[in-house]
């Protein structure tokens, strides 16, 4: 639900009354596909949302749909874990609060060489979180990027040690943030590119500013040149859609 509020008149431009506009959401989406899904899956931390999938879930009283409250990371590897993948395919959507998708999650779905992730990363949280002055970046922070990415490799791609000596002997070092929101989203493509057999370049998403917010990235688990052909076409489709 989007909420555009009133907006008086000026000089020559008419008022704009409130309005409330209502969109599908992506579980309503995923649900409405045709043909559907075999099954469905949703996971939530948050009691209110999983509420509010119960009663999507009971719009579709013939669906398998199965609603999953708990953090995701554990979800799905249990989830993961109890299945056997050979012969089976599925597609995941990862739409995390912020940074919470952890590496060793996305380690799991790529043994099943079974699961297309869509993974909306968020390029916000990333660009926050590296902070420009490393001064500020708390043990925290180091450990939720690193968390995401895997590794800790993103420190020194991110940023610049200027190391220089005076005439006195004395060392001057300046250490600051080089990367920018394109240099942090090929970084990520990078990481996802050394664990899937694919991955499409993403879709870069923007806020109603223009600012870049997230980056939408197809991965693909199975190594099969026709499973990658196929879910290439399908994942080029919407991803340079206009």
């Amino acid at each position: 639900t989007i909420k555009h509020k009133r907006v008086e008149a000026r000089n020559w431009l008419p008022e704009i009354e409130e309005k409330i506009e209502r969109r599908r959401g992506s579980a309503r989406i995923a649900l409405d596909i045709s043909p559907p899904f075999d099954r469905v899956i949703f996971m939530d931390k948050k009691k209110a949302h999983c509420t509010a999938l119960e009663a999507l879930r009971a719009e579709y009283p013939t669906r398998l749909i199965d609603v999953v409250r708990g953090d995701a990371n554990e979800a799905i590897k249990a989830e993961l874990a109890a299945k056997r993948w050979a012969g089976k395919r599925a597609v995941m959507f990862l739409d995390p609060y912020g940074m919470n998708v952890e590496w060793r999650t996305l380690e799991m779905i790529r043994a099943t060489e079974a699961i297309d992730v869509w993974y909306l990363v968020s390029l916000a949280g990333l660009f926050r979180q590296a902070s420009h002055d490393p001064k500020h970046l708390s043990p925290k922070k180091r450990a939720a990027i690193t968390r995401m990415l895997g590794t800790e490799e993103w420190e020194d791609a991110w940023y610049h040690r200027d190391v220089t000596i005076d005439l006195l002997g004395q060392v001057d070092e300046t250490h600051q943030r080089i990367a920018d929101v394109a240099a942090m989203e090929e970084f990520v493509g990078k990481r996802l590119r050394s664990l899937f057999p694919k991955v499409l370049p993403p879709r870069r998403l923007r806020s109603d500013r223009k600012v870049p917010s997230f980056s939408l990235f197809l991965a693909i688990s199975n190594p099969e040149p026709k499973a990658i052909g196929l879910a290439t076409k399908i994942g080029n489709h919407i991803l340079k859609a206009r």
